[in-house]
């Protein structure tokens, strides 16, 4: 299990960082070439500006199980489709159960803003509940994944009866 972190931009990466070190994961930061990212655990990836350049390079690094923090709903069904568990820096997990109708949120919420007529808000400001929502959230994600790792190198132990 690897955990990627789509880094641009990306509140919980240390916060992130800690817990997979207490857990002895590794972890790999994407980033594109605006951004200069340094870690003392992670391997950080510098990949070349461009649309999509660093999702695209997410998408193509990440397996099943591992797992992927984004705040991008294309690459968190992207994930998905790959068996990769994703979470949102918000500790919201996306599934196959909620990723359909956040994209069709994105897109309708994308159209509203081009028609010029709506005016959204941004994001609220990030407080340190939303950090300890998403570490609690995040922690519970690794756990799962190596409990459901665990059983299934057990289910496919051979027998020795």
């Amino acid at each position: 299990m690897t955990i990627y972190i789509d880094a641009d931009a990306c509140p919980v990466t240390r916060i992130a960082e800690r817990i997979a070190k207490d857990h002895g994961i590794p972890v790999t930061l994407l980033c594109d070439t605006n951004h200069l990212l340094t870690s003392d655990y992670s391997t950080v990836r510098t990949i070349g500006a461009g649309a999509d350049a660093v999702d695209l390079a997410l998408i193509n690094l990440c397996r099943r199980g591992d797992i992927v923090i984004t705040q991008d709903y294309g690459v968190a069904a992207l994930a998905l489709g790959k068996g990769a568990k994703v979470i949102h820096q918000s500790g919201m997990r996306y599934t196959d159960d909620n990723i359909d109708r956040l994209l069709m949120e994105r897109h309708l919420a994308k159209k509203a803003r081009r028609s010029g007529r709506h005016h959204l808000k941004g994001p609220a400001k990030r407080t340190e509940e939303d950090d300890r929502h998403f570490a609690e959230s995040f922690e519970e994600m690794i756990l799962e994944n190596i409990s459901a790792r665990d059983d299934h190198s057990t289910e496919n132990a051979p027998d020795i009866n």
